[in-house]
């Protein structure tokens, strides 16, 4: 299954951005844990003087990149111009494609992405994080892996062979895309994180507030029919926990330099 198209991300991101801060938890505990673990790599007295959220969404991050590195010129980029709407004028903001940055060559020292290269071609992603890197610049990156939303494939496997969920990449094979487009020193780091709901439709609602319901060709585009749906929740059921229906995001970190 190939990734959406541009176009398709672009518009389900600008939809959703007026209501993704209300769904947002996991993707905002992954960010922090991203800037704790960019601040403990960083070597002692390093001061980026540019730095790039590429795929800065409404802006989370900002503020906690700017607090860290205060003499910094900042600069915000989405795709979705609505994000970057929310994410407020304080800031120097782009709207542009990460796979093809509007930058110059060796421009920025940090490139920084929380949760936005699964919806891209991660091999263009990164060649473009490299060739815009100074010499010395680092590269700290939040993504998804291979058994993200495996409770939804799982659950809709039952029901039609269409695919349910975007492909991710498994952390081997972004430790090797990275060194495939130069970057040095790439170091990965996974864990799960785990959301519960109370039930499916409460779990997709939140899914699709935070505009992460886009899929590539294979796609079914037609709607469920009721006796579908029915059975997609009795399979899902049978993996309930006492905390409720689980929603796994096996996240990846990239850590890597110039």
């Amino acid at each position: 299954m190939t990734k959406p198209t541009r176009a398709r991300v672009r518009q389900s991101f600008d939809q959703a951005a007026g209501r993704y801060d209300s769904a947002a938890d996991v993707q905002r505990q992954i960010c922090d844990a991203l800037s704790q673990e960019l601040a403990r790599r960083a070597p002692a007295g390093w001061a980026p003087q540019r730095w790039l959220d590429a795929g800065c969404g409404t802006g989370y991050a900002l503020p906690l990149l700017h607090a860290m590195y205060p003499q910094a010129s900042p600069l915000a980029l989405d795709l979705a111009p609505a994000m970057l709407d929310q994410a407020g004028a304080r800031w120097a903001r782009v709207a542009a494609d990460i796979e093809h940055l509007p930058l110059p060559d060796a421009c920025i020292d940090l490139y920084w992405s929380s949760l936005t290269v699964q919806w891209c071609e991660l091999p263009r992603v990164l060649a473009e994080a490299r060739r815009v890197l100074r010499p010395g610049g680092r590269l700290a990156l939040a993504t998804l892996g291979e058994a993200t939303f495996h409770e939804l494939r799982s659950a809709f496997a039952s029901v039609d062979r269409h695919p349910h969920t975007i492909a991710f990449h498994g952390a081997g094979e972004v430790a090797r895309m990275a060194t495939a487009a130069g970057l040095q020193g790439s170091e990965v780091r996974q864990r799960v994180e785990i959301r519960h709901f109370k039930d499916l439709r409460a779990l997709l609602r939140s899914v699709k507030t935070v505009g992460a319901n886009q899929l590539g060709s294979g796609r079914r585009t037609g709607l469920l029919s009721r006796d579908a749906f029915a059975r997609a929740e009795a399979a899902y059921e049978s993996l309930r926990t006492p905390a409720g229906l689980p929603l796994t995001y096996d996240v990846i970190e990239l850590h890597a330099q110039v």
